[in-house]
């Protein structure tokens, strides 16, 4: 205690002000209770509205005792003013202690919070989280001394110490026996033992000594990581040696050989079936899938082959017709007959090829018709125009002028086919109608075993047969459709949805006649049976439809309510119609009344009527003429008219079949060779070619040159039709059989 006078001094300081402080804050507890105890007594000051301060506060003797205080008034008591309105309570009252409990609640925070637990497959709760706000976070570099990461670093330390002051010690070893070695031989015994016995005394204040430093030393100092130096360094670069060796050459040897574009073709080939076949041999099946794929990659590939093998004989086959109707090939594309120059007003058609098939023989041609975009290739229709000897099945065949002796493709009907149409913009898609009322859609390209799209059920199909079928524009969606009309009465639209054919009725063919009294009472509005059906050429919504009853709707596919025009046309049932290629207000019609009539579209009555003696089958225009139309009959004759050269007779009247046997039933123009097919009641179709009258060209007049043949074609028929129109009303327009007059307009 003397010999540190300053640090006692210091204690007694601090000693003093502690005790001072503790007085300090017993007094302040104790004045605490007292004011809270008089607090509930006591009233409390009033404040001034203006100045929100006592009214105490503000008086003169207040501000004069504030002066003599110097500050110090705090330490004193001061008498509390007590309210009107305060509660008197007892000494317990005020004694009574009264809990208060302050909980905080963060409002943010997520309640109820779940998430979705994909290993248990469905949504769990998530603990409720804190309510802990945390403000300011910052991380400090001190650690607590008592902390395990503070003893790892002082231990280390030690470590590095203890490690410095073993070295120090074995050096002053070693530098201590250096010394002995010069002392004499003769003396080393005693030194030895002066030694030994020294050694053994300071043995034991050593290693106090160096247990004492270890303790003293001071603390080593971390290092600063940030204070460092770059060192470069030189690696050994290995020295390069260069080596040489001789090879034997490969042996050299001459080769020649023809290398052709099939050789190289049959190299490949074998080289990629060597390929597969190793492949094969890799992937060994390891369950039924995989034997499954390896069977129809087989059946694939045997397909493939199957068909090339096909291709190549149907070449074959081609080839072989092609010699065998040399002939009859030739007269089809270069003949002209050339008595046509010394006969006037007269014509001739050429039979050319049969076509026929064995499963057809007894069945009627009941609808023709040639592809859009091969000129060669034609539909023909197997089917039954008698209704009490209907077959049980049907068909349609395709063939092709290249060959005549079979068809290239085949299909099969549950009924009988009674009509058909191939896609103008689709060449492989064929729609046709049967006689019990179903429609079905062939993709030539996939097969023709199976249809990709068939009519079910009872209110899926029409009702009665279906006897004319036509493709549409495309819709808006681009779905393909087509429309058929039935003797039902009805016209439906039948839309290519993805997997089904959707329908819509257009129009019912309801007569003018009004209701009709039925049985039990009731009205019945009578229903003409459709028959035949085609679209204006430049308006697609507007299409007219032929019934039995003999009248010509004029319907539109926007309106389904009524008729935009009717025709009376013939006493008999309508067969076919076809619109003029040149102009579209021109349109033909023919019957079972023997007549086939010229109309304009919005005129009540024909321009032209021809009475052919007979049951007429089907009415087609030419499609390089605009005079020029051609009609067959059931006493086998086919009538080719040219009205521009005659207006009351055929200019061609030749007999194709034998009349007590056949009977002509349809007949179609090719688009591009100057031929047409006409089909008869016995499955066969003839192939007839038209002499050069018969398809006469117009020529351009010396003012007007450069008109082409459209143009030319287009004013033929329209000087036509003019004379017709401005004929007097006397005069009368003759039929050319029966010699009767019917009044022009």
């Amino acid at each position: 205690m003397g010999e540190n006078p300053p640090q006692n001094l210091s204690r007694r300081m601090s000693m003093a002000a502690n005790s001072s402080a503790n007085c300090s804050q017993n007094n302040s507890r104790a004045s605490q209770r007292r004011m809270s105890s008089a607090s509930f007594n006591s009233p409390s000051p009033i404040l001034d509205s203006a100045e929100q301060t006592p009214r105490t506060m503000r008086s003169p003797s207040f501000a004069k005792g504030m002066q003599d205080d110097d500050g110090h008034d705090w330490n004193r008591n001061k008498s509390l003013l007590r309210p009107d309105d305060q509660m008197d309570l007892t000494d317990a009252e005020l004694s009574e202690e009264i809990p208060k409990i302050l909980t905080t609640d963060n409002t943010n925070a997520l309640r109820n919070l779940v998430v979705y637990s994909f290993k248990e497959g469905g949504f769990i709760p998530v603990p409720p989280q804190d309510n802990t706000v945390t403000l300011f976070e910052y991380i400090g570099t001190s650690i607590h001394k008592d902390a395990p990461e503070a003893c790892n670093q002082q231990s280390v330390n030690m470590f590095g110490e203890e490690a410095a002051g073993v070295i120090e010690t074995i050096q002053e070893k070693s530098e201590y026996a250096s010394l002995d070695e010069t002392i004499d031989e003769g003396d080393e015994d005693a030194a030895d033992d002066d030694e030994q016995g020294e050694g053994e005394e300071k043995e034991a204040p050593e290693a106090v000594e160096l247990e004492e430093e270890i303790s003293s030393a001071p603390k080593k100092k971390l290092t600063n990581q940030f204070n460092f130096c770059e060192r470069a360094a030189l690696t050994y670069s290995n020295p390069s040696r260069s080596v040489e060796t001789q090879t034997i050459p490969p042996p050299r040897s001459t080769f020649g050989a023809n290398v052709l574009q099939w050789e190289i073709y049959d190299s490949y080939t074998e080289d990629y079936a060597l390929q597969q076949a190793k492949k094969e041999k890799e992937k060994k099946p390891t369950g039924r899938k995989e034997e499954r794929k390896f069977r129809d990659d087989k059946a694939r590939a045997k397909e493939e082959a199957d068909r090339k093998r096909l291709q190549a004989c149907q070449i074959l086959e081609r080839m072989v017709n092609q010699n065998i109707y040399d002939e009859i090939a030739q007269d089809y594309r270069y003949w002209e007959d050339p008595s046509d120059e010394f006969r006037e007003e007269e014509g001739t058609l050429l039979p050319l090829w049969k076509f026929s098939y064995e499963k057809t023989k007894k069945m009627n041609v009941t609808d023709l018709c040639f592809n859009t975009l091969y000129y060669d290739l034609f539909a023909v229709c197997f089917g039954s125009l008698d209704f009490m000897k209907q077959g049980p099945e049907g068909m349609v065949c395709l063939f092709t002028v290249k060959n005549p002796s079979y068809p290239d493709y085949r299909i099969s009907t549950e009924s009988g086919a009674m009509c058909c149409d191939i896609h103008p913009k689709y060449p492989y898609l064929l729609a046709i109608g049967m006689y019990d009322g179903n429609v079905c859609v062939y993709n030539l390209q996939v097969g023709t075993k199976d249809p990709i799209y068939m009519s079910h059920g009872v209110n899926g199909k029409h009702s009665e047969c279906v006897w004319e079928i036509k493709w549409g524009p495309d819709m808006q969606d681009g779905e393909i459709n087509f429309y058929s009309v039935s003797a039902d009465g009805r016209v439906f639209n039948w839309v290519l949805m993805q997997n089904k054919l959707a329908i819509t009725t257009i129009i019912t063919l309801f007569l003018d006649n009004g209701p009709v009294g039925g049985p039990d009472g009731k009205n019945i509005r009578l229903k003409g049976c459709g028959t035949c059906m085609v679209f204006h050429p430049n308006n697609p919504e507007i299409f007219q439809v032929g019934t039995e009853e003999g009248l010509i709707f004029k319907c539109s596919t926007a309106y389904s309510s009524k008729y935009l025009m009717t025709y009376n046309a013939h006493n008999l049932s309508v067969h076919r119609m076809d619109f003029n290629k040149f102009n579209s207000n021109i349109f033909a019609s023919c019957s079972g009344d023997w007549r086939v009539k010229i109309w304009e579209d919005k005129r009540p009555d024909p321009l032209f009527i021809f009475d052919l003696g007979a049951s007429v089958g089907d009415v087609k225009w030419a499609p390089d003429s605009s005079t020029v139309f051609a009609a067959v009959t059931t006493e086998g004759k086919v009538f080719v008219f040219d009205l521009n050269v005659n207006k009351y007779k055929a200019i061609c009247i030749q007999s194709v079949v034998s009349k007590k046997k056949n009977k002509l039933t349809r007949l179609a123009f090719n688009q591009k060779l100057p031929f047409i097919i006409v089909g008869d009641d016995k499955g066969t179709t003839i192939t007839l070619k038209l002499s050069p009258n018969l398809r006469l060209k117009c020529k351009p007049p010396k003012k007007q040159l450069g008109l082409d043949q459209h143009a030319l074609q287009e004013m033929k028929l329209e000087r036509l039709l003019s004379l017709v129109r401005e004929m007097p009303e006397g005069e009368t327009v003759r039929d050319n059989d029966d010699n009767e007059e019917v009044a022009s307009n």
